[in-house]
Formats: C-alpha cells, structure tokens, sequence
C-alpha cells in the first residue's frame, strides 16, 4: 500500500508537460521543431524559462531523451524548459555566407517572442536564461552577450569557445567560409571575441568543462579572458570528458545556478 501510495504521489507531483512546437522562421522560410517542457501549474502564475541548446549534430530532442529527471525538475522548480533546434551544425549564429542559417536571429527574435505570446512567461532578461553543451555551450554565450536584452543568465558546458582552431570541424568552414579567406567572419562569430566587443554588465554567467576534454584549453582562455575584463563569473573544471555522463551532471548545476538566481530577483 505504500509503494503504490508513493507512486501516486509522484506522480502528482511530477505532472510535467512535454510539447513539441513548430515554430516558422521568416529569416529562414522554413518551420523549426522545439521541445518545451512546462511545470503542471503553469498556467496559474508567469514563470522564468531556461533554453538548452543541443551539441553538434544533435537536436531538439537530446536533452529530454537523454537526461533523466529534466521533467521532474522543471516540475518541481516551476520553470519552463525550451529545447530550440539547432539545424544540426549550426554553431547558433547568422551565416555571413549562407542565408539558411540565421540562428541567432530565429532564437533572439522569433522563438523567444513565440514562446512569451505562447506561455505564461516573467519577459524580463533577469528571469530568462540559455545554456547548452559544446556547440550549445559557444552559442548560449555567443547569444547571451549579444543580446542581453533579452537573456540575463548564460551557461555553457564543455562549450567550444574559441571555434578559430576547429576550422576543418563542424562543417564551420560551410557557415563563415574559409578561415585565410574570411578571417573576419571567424574573428566576428567567435565567442572569445565578443568580450573585447560588447560590455558585460549585469549577464550572470556560469561555465565548465571537464578536465579531459579537447575543449579545455579554449575554456581556460576564454576565462582567464573574463578574468582579465574583471568580468564575474563562475568557472569549473571537473572530472570528465566531452559526452553525456558529463552532461548529464553539469546541466543541472546550471538549472539550480539560474533558479537560486531567478529567486534573488523575487
């Protein structure tokens, strides 16, 4: 009687809702898949959202079919979950090259703006916040510090931060051209360079990678970077490597990082 007592009080708790949305971008005439998870109550008050953003080659699906509890979580915590597409080799930014891949554009304009007339969601910057993995980890700093108008908390998790010396990965090359021949179109789509662009004010910024990982060295530079700027910020290295039983730990480091945040601004 117990166990079936705790189970249906698990289950009463835990009433996520997982939705996948179709959202068409005007920038890129085409319609994008996104994953969204809403707490059950949702309805009842406006909540703060977090964006994941998928790794190389991934999509839209891989953190909720890959991480065990991200329902329970966004259920327990009240927070809203959006997993945008990334276009598979994206890298999150507008293709100076190639029209098809306007991804800053799609997430900072449309899909936001999709998702607060769709949601009961708080608008402002302080309670919305992006993170993602490799990939996701440069383009959720990458768009973070571009537009702090809209994300006031960014993570990034084994995030390829410095993308100048994976020329020949990741069909970048396809996205901003050859790197001796479009030195600018690198230096511009860069994360690590935006810091020297854009003034960091008021971005809360969480970052990590593990200790084996053939990101590490762009994630030390990249803080020692924000170190330097007298930029704050926290900074991991833990055990690991560039895969899943990492992730799987480090992202709700940044959940419970960008809800204690979201609770400061209450």
């Amino acid at each position: 009687m117990r166990l079936i007592i705790f189970f249906l009080f698990a289950n009463f708790l835990y009433g996520a809702n997982v939705e996948t949305i179709s959202v068409f971008s005007i920038s890129m005439n085409k319609q994008i898949k996104n994953l969204v998870i809403t707490p059950d109550q949702y309805e009842d008050i406006s909540l703060a959202s977090v964006y994941l953003l998928h790794g190389a080659g991934g999509s839209y699906l891989d953190w909720n079919t890959k991480v065990q509890g991200l329902e329970q979580y966004c259920d327990s915590l009240n927070i809203i979950i959006i997993c945008p597409d990334g276009g598979g080799n994206s890298w999150y930014f507008d293709s100076p090259i190639d029209s098809n891949y306007r991804y800053e554009t799609y997430i900072c304009g449309e899909l936001v703006n999709f998702i607060d007339n769709k949601y009961l969601t708080k608008k402002d910057p302080k309670f919305r916040a992006i993170s993602g993995l490799s990939m996701g980890g440069h383009g959720a700093l990458y768009l973070s510090i571009k537009n702090q108008n809209i994300f006031g908390l960014a993570g990034s998790m084994s995030g390829g931060l410095d993308i100048r010396g994976f020329s020949n990965n990741w069909n970048l090359s396809d996205r901003l051209g050859n790197i001796k021949e479009n030195p600018k179109n690198w230096e511009n789509n860069t994360v690590i360079k935006l810091i020297d662009r854009f003034k960091i004010k008021d971005l809360k910024l969480i970052i990590d990678c593990g200790k084996d990982d053939f990101f590490l060295e762009v994630n030390n530079a990249f803080h020692n970077k924000l170190i330097r700027k007298g930029i704050n910020h926290i900074y991991k290295i833990k055990e690991g490597s560039h895969n899943w039983i990492y992730w799987r730990e480090s992202v709700f480091e940044h959940l419970n990082f960008f809800t204690e945040k979201f609770k400061n601004q209450i």
